[in-house]
């Protein structure tokens, strides 16, 4: 199959699952392992985590208003009750601090177990099964409906929790601040909508350093899980087409999956999970 044709093919893959809470990354790297793709080639590596951000991109244009309206309401918020401490913009970089700092020391681990399907297979079950607890146990006990009332615990708290995501491809980053949220007390919609934003900064922090180190800076050496890449325009383009597919896809996922959250919650994406990861070790045996 041609490598554009398979690029085309990741970014609707990258698009639909980025947002939802089955773990984008395990999706992408089954994906290429069943197009037989060598999971430890460094570019395919890099495609895997830079399409990412293509995905990401829609979320800044898609929530333009609710972004806009917290830096123009900064720090006081829309109700004037909010600090600096206190306010969406403070939580939600304090939540991506609490996770950036632990993944970048761990950057290395995480390179690694993206060659594992056995490590994403049995995340993709035990996330599972801890969303679908989750989520029944805790989506009456809501008591924090809007994101503006979250309060700096339980930021870190959920930030926190998105290591997990980082370390382990197959969490999830959005199983995994969903979860935490509704563990906190947050309902549904508040807790997806926490986790949209704080996707920004984490996915185009962690995506940004992958590229520039190894396209752009093409910093590596012995022990690097993802060398320097050498790109030539064939590699550019079949990386474009996966990013620009994904930003797409993943825009109309947003819509979609904000209404379906608030009537229907997250069973069905837990029951999917820990059916792909039984399948996946199955198949891995």
């Amino acid at each position: 199959m041609s490598s554009y044709l398979i690029s085309f093919l990741l970014g609707i893959i990258e698009g639909l699952t980025e947002f939802l809470p089955v773990s984008s990354t395990a999706h992408l790297r089954i994906a290429e392992s069943m197009l037989g793709l060598n999971l430890s080639d460094g570019y395919w590596k890099m495609y895997s985590i830079v399409i990412q951000l293509g995905a990401i991109l829609c979320l800044p244009i898609f929530f333009r208003r609710k972004l806009l309206t917290m830096i123009r309401t900064f720090p006081k918020g829309e109700d004037g009750d909010r600090t600096v401490l206190t306010h969406p913009l403070t939580l939600t970089l304090a939540a991506f601090v609490v996770t950036a700092v632990p993944a970048f020391l761990l950057h290395k681990k995480i390179g690694e177990n993206l060659e594992s399907l056995t490590v994403m297979g049995l995340a993709l079950i035990i996330g599972g099964v801890v969303m679908a607890v989750v989520d029944l146990a805790f989506a009456q006990r809501a008591k924090v409906d809007r994101v503006e009332t979250m309060g700096f615990g339980r930021a870190i708290w959920i930030g926190a929790a998105q290591i997990l995501s980082a370390v382990f491809p197959g969490t999830s980053r959005s199983m995994s601040t969903i979860a935490a949220g509704q563990v906190a007390e947050m309902s549904r919609a508040s807790a997806l909508e926490f986790s949209f934003l704080l996707c920004i900064p984490t996915m185009a922090a962690a995506t940004g350093y992958d590229f520039l180190k190894t396209v752009v800076l093409r910093k590596g050496g012995p022990g690097e899980t993802l060398p320097p890449i050498d790109m030539n325009s064939a590699r550019w383009i079949i990386l474009a087409i996966g990013f620009i597919v994904s930003f797409f896809v993943a825009w109309g996922v947003v819509a979609w999956f904000t209404a379906w959250v608030r009537r229907r919650g997250f069973t069905i994406f837990a029951v999917y999970r820990i059916i792909l990861g039984v399948y996946v070790l199955a198949v891995l045996r």
